[in-house]
């Protein structure tokens, strides 16, 4: 398959993982000046990984739960804050993108906007490849030297994903800003309660806040908590999509109540940075 306009439109912003030259279109591939070749997938993405990804990386079962989770609209009120907090943001990069849905909804309405979707998990690009034409779907690890430009992006967005903020202040333009959106422990508590799901960071807010100090500045700090009354097929959704899909599922579940409560945090580069 062709690279997506997606892709095309994004590639002024990525850089080779090998060298971090700049990368151009040849064919169904991309190409750096140094001869580094990258094929881009049948399903539009661009695999910049340089090796197999790992076992922990989201499944495609997992990314039709959530694909599944958000038609629901469950998570429709903070994808429009995200969109409120990104209005006006040209270019957007989401971590741990997933199926790229909360990506989508900070792009807003604009078309001239550009998206990049950046995960570990092919299935996960694959899913945000065809989500929306101005997202570039990149399989890439968080942890290690991001394939983007120095300096060439108006947002960074972070939703229940890794963190690396010096690859954040790298990549982000000096009047960029970073969302990081963090669970409250009362987040989805009935199905932790019932179904004895993984544990949340009592206090993980502020731990982002503190582990950003070193190259961002707390910007605006905002709580999003909301209801639900969940069907029994969202609510095994629910329980598919994360990580608890790598441990034993339950086998039946039943309709429950459900809580969204969450941190967005914005933060801008650091004055000392």
């Amino acid at each position: 398959m062709p690279p997506t306009p997606g892709l095309r439109r994004a590639l002024a912003l990525l850089s080779c993982p090998n060298c971090a030259g700049s990368l151009e279109l040849d064919d169904n591939s991309v190409r750096c000046p140094q001869g580094h070749l990258f094929d881009v997938a049948r399903q539009g993405y661009l695999n910049l990984l340089g090796g197999p990804q790992p076992a922990n990386a989201d499944t495609p079962a997992m990314l039709a739960a959530r694909d599944r989770v958000h038609s629901t609209g469950v998570f429709a009120p903070l994808r429009e804050l995200l969109a409120r907090i990104c209005a006006g943001r040209r270019t957007i990069l989401e971590v741990g993108s997933g199926t790229g849905a909360y990506l989508q909804s900070a792009l807003g309405e604009s078309p001239s906007a550009v998206g990049i979707a950046m995960d570990i998990s092919t299935a996960a690009a694959r899913s945000a490849a065809k989500l929306d034409s101005r997202i570039a779907a990149v399989v890439a690890d968080v942890w290690q030297q991001f394939p983007i430009a120095d300096a060439s992006l108006d947002t960074v967005l972070a939703v229940f994903a890794p963190r690396n903020f010096a690859e954040f202040a790298r990549v982000l333009k000096p009047s960029g800003q970073l969302v990081v959106v963090t669970p409250e422990p009362e987040h989805l508590i009935e199905l932790r309660s019932t179904h004895q799901l993984l544990g949340l960071h009592p206090q993980k807010a502020a731990s982002v806040a503190a582990h950003a100090k070193e190259n961002f500045e707390l910007v605006d700090r905002l709580r999003h908590r909301s209801t639900w009354n969940g069907d029994a097929a969202l609510v095994a959704d629910l329980i598919a999509m994360g990580p608890n899909a790598f441990h034993e599922l339950p086998e039946a579940v039943e309709p429950s109540s459900l809580t969204v409560s969450v941190t967005v945090q914005v933060f801008g580069r650091s004055l000392a940075d």
